[in-house]
């Protein structure tokens, strides 16, 4: 694994997970993606736990890719450990989720999301969809130092 992680998926749904890296290497915007499966794994690589322990800590993902619907752990409250700590609050997240509920969009940006995507169910439309998440949070976006 490289030492810079670009970008951290948090998807339980193989499918979705395939498409979803396939959409960011056929774009050619990140080498360095970190799959999780569930809200436990994903808090362990963030805070270097767990199977992740021997990670650096302090390499933390320039985006986080988030599903809210996780086993284990919700995506809503490895949102809510992200956004209350203080070394790892102003990281880039955005739920990729196919939650349309507006209690889930509103709770999602109270605790500090940085943008909430509805996944597209059609393929085109979803490829797309990553390819520009790719593109604006680590090409264009500016984050603090």
């Amino acid at each position: 694994m490289s030492a810079e992680i670009e970008i951290l998926l948090v998807e339980d749904n193989p499918y979705d997970a395939e498409m979803t890296l396939r959409a960011l290497k056929q774009n050619k915007i990140s080498n360095n993606i970190s799959h999780v499966k569930d809200g436990e794994e994903a808090l362990e690589f963030i805070f270097a736990t767990g199977k992740f322990m021997n990670r650096d800590k302090h390499t933390l993902p320039k985006v986080v890719l988030l599903d809210l619907k996780l086993p284990k752990v919700s995506g809503m409250e490895v949102l809510r450990k992200l956004k209350n700590n203080e070394e790892t609050k102003s990281i880039p997240v955005v739920v990729l989720t196919s939650s349309q509920e507006e209690p889930d969009i509103k709770e999602c940006y109270s605790l500090g999301v940085n943008s909430y995507i509805v996944k597209p169910v059609e393929f085109e439309k979803f490829i797309r969809s990553v390819s520009d998440i790719g593109l604006y949070w680590l090409l264009l976006n500016k984050p603090p130092v």
